[in-house]
């Protein structure tokens, strides 16, 4: 059999086993895809080709669509100022302490941007589990959309900085790159102000009643048309796959079920293919070197400890506890960790070793984030 055939096939059934693996070991999915991609890359049943590359690569750029669709604009408009206040200065504090701890630690000037990263990804698996209802869990995303864009923002410009190096290439990037934003502000004001006063467009262009998957077909020109823009503008093109998804999100809301179905493909098929990529990259004899296992560790002891630092000194409205519970809910930026592992490698910005350490804490803050919120939220504890 083939090579071809052999890693279709090893792909097609980790994407059908993965999820049952996942519910059985109370693991995340793209976590348990990383995993088996890792094992069945090292036995030879997954080896890299055009195709399989080239697959993984539109994965990324589907997976940060999607991680702007968990952005609504509107809901951003709506916050309390005191709350953005607060958002603010606790990512602050975030970057800050990433800082000290990259010179302090001599980790190298990668992880103060790496280690501050926020994604709500799962943070959405955590209200499914918990409920709507718990005052930490509604801050966290809240805060953590706000953190999402920036987030995604300052990974445009290191990316930018990456490729070009600090010079006239980079500043005229930035320049590009605000000039872009900036325009992007102003679609954004016009589509609104459009669709406030003919609010038929909206039901025109996605209708309730479709059957002809309309909603799908916009989607997806809109994901098309923003990675055209930012490819012939030198941008890092999952910046422009993410405003895609936020443009989606944040002015097509009646269609409620848009978002689900935009998710249901994406994680169905495109975005594990992605992830199972990332999986065959790491070398299990590599991983377990003292070296990488003790990197990985420090950075998953710093990025947790940081989050709950910020928390505890930033969100007084919330009882200790719940600001435990908050810090750990954003230690688990897991995508966008492998996002920007991704990029940097690719640039050759980071060594295999530093690669290898990220992903692996990206695991570990998973694991370790998922069981001590469960540990702390059910116990009966006199702290208030």
């Amino acid at each position: 059999m083939s090579t071809g055939i052999t890693t279709i096939i090893t792909i097609s059934i980790i994407i059908i086993a993965a999820p049952h693996f996942s519910k059985f070991f109370k693991l995340p999915l793209t976590t348990v895809e990383i995993i088996f991609g890792t094992i069945t890359g090292y036995f030879g049943l997954i080896q890299d080709n055009e195709i399989f590359t080239l697959i993984s690569e539109v994965g990324f750029l589907y997976l940060m669509f999607l991680a702007g669709t968990e952005v609504d604009l509107r809901v951003l408009k709506n916050i309390d100022i005191k709350i953005i206040k607060n958002s603010l200065i606790y990512i602050s504090l975030l970057y800050f302490f990433s800082f000290i701890s990259s010179y302090y630690l001599n980790l190298g000037n990668v992880f103060i941007i790496i280690m501050p990263l926020i994604s709500v990804g799962l943070i959405m698996s955590l209200l499914k589990e918990y409920g709507k209802d718990q005052k930490w869990l509604k801050l966290a995303m809240l805060v953590g959309i706000l953190g999402e864009v920036i987030s995604i923002t300052l990974i445009t410009f290191a990316s930018a900085a990456l490729k070009f190096g600090i010079g006239f290439k980079f500043y005229k990037t930035v320049l590009i790159l605000i000039l872009f934003l900036l325009a992007i502000i102003i679609i954004f004001r016009i589509v609104d102000i459009l669709f406030w006063w003919f609010p038929n467009i909206k039901i025109f262009l996605m209708p309730y009643r479709d059957n002809d998957e309309k909603d799908i077909r916009i989607s997806f020109a809109i994901f098309f048309i923003l990675i055209a823009i930012t490819l012939y503008l030198h941008l890092e093109i999952a910046f422009g796959a993410f405003i895609a998804g936020i443009f989606i999100t944040t002015f097509f809301h009646h269609k409620e079920e848009l978002t689900h179905k935009l998710a249901s493909f994406g994680f169905g098929f495109i975005v594990p293919v992605f992830f199972i990529y990332i999986g065959t990259t790491l070398k299990i004899d590599s991983l377990m070197t003292p070296k990488i296992l003790k990197l990985a560790s420090l950075v998953t002891i710093v990025m947790i400890f940081t989050r709950i630092l910020a928390s505890l000194l930033v969100f007084h409205t919330l009882k200790i506890k719940e600001r435990v519970l908050f810090g750990f809910a954003h230690s688990m930026p897991l995508t966008l960790l492998v996002a920007v592992a991704s990029i940097a490698y690719n640039s050759h910005t980071i060594n295999e070793e530093i690669y290898y350490s990220i992903i692996l804490a990206s695991i570990f803050e998973v694991i370790i984030s998922m069981i001590s919120i469960k540990v702390i939220f059910f116990q009966k504890s006199s702290i208030k």
